[in-house]
């Protein structure tokens, strides 16, 4: 691939502005399926977190469970939490605060939830740990951190840690850090569930100083049913994708089995609309989706209530200084989710920065790479992350001015043995967009005068032919079997080598496509939504023996707005390295047995020619010689 490899133009990049403060055949669940699968993923969780909690006895901290009256969504619940006070401060010694909740299907005594309470209880932070709504022994029905339930559930703890609210046991707090009457200096951190809730909070309570959202989403509409195609902003289309069955399917499990899980809950946990512990909006969504009536009944109803619980429709009023850490290794929530929420803060004059650390909810996520944030054990000054997260907790929670918070952006390489494996840049997007073409002959190739004219077709089946993941599967520790596709279910193009110097991508690829699929034209023209042509593009990386990898297990679902015209594609951000000798594969495959796809048979094909012929952008990134990055300032 010697057009990737050689040296590339500067492209001009946008300085970042920091603010001064088929249709698939669906297979049913059984009860006992359910059991299983919430017990493997948050029994051991809970194991750790109960025997961090017998372990009570921190000579730097002690430890207060109270419960605090809440009401939420029209109904009056209880929020279950832990206070955790360091040693030496009271009313004279003030310190500030640093809230922190589960992830779904967790609570506050869960392993990494206790953690990262006692993380920051032992480096002088008052703590407050708490199971969110639906969650634990907490309360009131499960609402998908909605800002106008869990946002304002979650504000009535900084009431508490303000000292103008008191625990139902007369518990009261008189020794947080406040910068003015009722406003404590408090912090948030979190991933997942526990990431989506501090902007939710934010946006409805500005008393807040300082967020650290992990892998959590930008927009629900996107996490569930993605469509990659012409995207407007952020993550955002202009129609609905194909529902990603799996994750949902999985994380609705979770939360119903919470009552078999936890017993003895609070009453006011019960749910609407045929569901058990969610709300009824929450529940109606999820039927829809699974009805096989998704995206021609109802669409707009589904996807404007789960943005109204997503940042994206809320960010502008967040206005508080926001560090975002985003995985690599997730299928749930992708780096572009972070992206586009970095994008939206920072456009407004939002203090923010992002990480795209190494683990996320696909795989790994129990077993961080070596250096990498350890929620579990807490080693925030043995890890990039875990300083990064320090130093903006130092800043604005301590009021350290002098702490240096970082760079703007910085990203994970696997690859690195030696030195710093974090790169680092000032700008973002930071690769170099290099285009590659699709030639009639299965090629990527790097000029328009190299694409052999020709046309390629492939045809979908009834069910799934191509497989990349099976949600939940690593993260439960199941059998995960190698992503494939279906000879004549799928087309290629594969680039030439690598030659000379690795190619490193940092950033979302972009395809541009165009493709013919009569039958999908004429049901287009049906006006039904349910009937348009379903694709998932992906990148794969070929080593010289053959093997195929394909990177992080990532796809792009598209739902085609118009077979009649081009459409773009922006495929999930990667970081990723292609050593020499390597090739690169680009895949359009006609289904994924991890989403809903197409309904009934279409063939599509793709043609290709000098005058016209789609391509393949990639945001290449080169390794400078002294360990500075091309597109930015020197490693982190």
């Amino acid at each position: 691939m010697p057009s990737v490899s050689r040296a590339l133009p500067r492209a001009a990049a946008r300085p970042v502005r920091r603010a001064a403060r088929s249709r698939h055949v669906r297979l049913p669940v059984s009860a006992s399926v359910c059991l299983a699968a919430c017990a493997a993923l948050i029994g051991p969780v809970s194991a750790a977190g109960a025997a961090g909690a017998a372990g009570n006895r921190h000579p730097g901290y002690s430890v207060t469970a109270f419960k605090l009256p809440v009401r939420a969504g029209g109904r009056d619940c209880a929020l279950d939490a832990d206070l955790y006070r360091p040693t030496g401060v009271d009313a004279a010694h003030p310190a500030p605060a640093v809230l922190t909740t589960n992830g779904f299907g967790g609570s506050k005594s869960d392993g990494s939830t206790d953690a990262i309470a006692r993380a920051f209880a032992a480096r002088g932070y008052v703590a407050l740990a708490y199971s969110g709504l639906g969650f634990g022994r907490t309360g009131c029905p499960i609402s998908l951190d909605d800002p106008r339930v869990d946002g304002r559930a979650a504000s009535r703890l900084l009431d508490f840690l303000a000292g103008k609210r008191t625990a139902r046991d007369g518990t009261r707090v008189d020794y947080v850090t406040q910068d003015g009457p009722g406003d404590p200096r408090v912090g948030m951190f979190g991933g997942s569930y526990g990431g989506a809730i501090q902007l939710a909070t934010a946006s409805v309570d500005g008393r807040l100083d300082a967020l650290v959202p992990l892998i959590t989403w930008h927009d629900l509409g996107y996490a569930m049913a993605p469509n990659h195609a012409d995207r407007t902003s952020g993550v955002t289309g202009p129609g609905p994708g194909a529902y990603k069955y799996q994750w949902t399917n999985g994380f609705y499990l979770i939360g119903e089995a919470q009552g078999l899980l936890r017993p003895r809950m609070d009453p006011s946990r019960g749910g609407g609309s045929g569901c058990v512990h969610f709300v009824a909006q929450a529940c109606e969504t999820k039927k829809l989706l699974n009805s096989g009536r998704y995206p021609a009944a109802r669409t707009e109803a589904v996807l404007r209530y789960a943005r109204s619980v997503s940042p994206v429709s809320y960010l502008g009023s967040v206005r508080t200084p926001t560090l975002l850490v985003q995985g690599q290794a997730d299928t749930l929530f992708t780096l572009n989710e972070a992206a586009a929420t970095f994008e939206a803060l920072r456009a407004q004059g939002t203090d923010t920065a992002m990480i795209w650390q190494s683990w996320g909810h696909s795989g790994g996520m129990a077993d961080p790479a070596q250096g990498e944030l350890d929620l579990s054990k807490g080693n925030f000054e043995s890890s990039y992350v875990g300083r990064r997260v320090l130093a903006w907790f130092g800043r604005y929670l301590r009021h350290e001015w002098d702490a240096d918070t970082g760079p703007a952006f910085a990203y994970y390489r696997d690859w690195v043995r030696h030195g710093p494996v974090y790169g680092t840049s000032e700008v973002f997007p930071g690769g170099v967009p290099h285009r590659l073409y699709l030639s009639g002959d299965g090629r990527l190739v790097g000029s328009r005068a190299d694409v052999v004219p020709g046309s390629r077709s492939y045809r979908n089946w009834r069910v799934s032919s191509s497989h990349s993941e099976s949600s939940l599967a690593e993260l439960l520790r199941l059998p995960n079997p190698r992503p494939y596709d279906t000879r004549g279910t799928y087309l290629d193009w594969t680039s030439d080598p690598v030659r000379g110097r690795p190619v490193d991508v940092v950033g979302a690829p972009r395809a541009t496509l165009r493709v013919h699929a009569p039958a999908a034209e004429r049901a287009q023209h049906s006006g039904d939504a349910a009937d348009k042509l379903v694709l998932f593009a992906k990148l794969y990386d070929v080593a010289p023996n053959g093997a195929k990898t394909l990177v992080h297990r990532l796809v792009a679902p598209v739902r085609v707005p118009d077979v009649t015209r081009e459409f773009t594609v922006d495929l999930p951000a990667i970081v990723h390295r292609f050593e020499p000798g390597h090739r690169l594969r680009f895949v359009v495959a006609a289904s994924d047995n991890a989403y809903f796809g197409n309904r009934g048979t279409k063939q599509v094909t793709v043609r290709s020619s000098h005058g016209h012929t789609g391509t393949l952008e990639l945001p290449v990134v080169m390794e400078l010689p002294d360990g500075a990055d091309a597109a930015g300032e020197p490693d982190g």
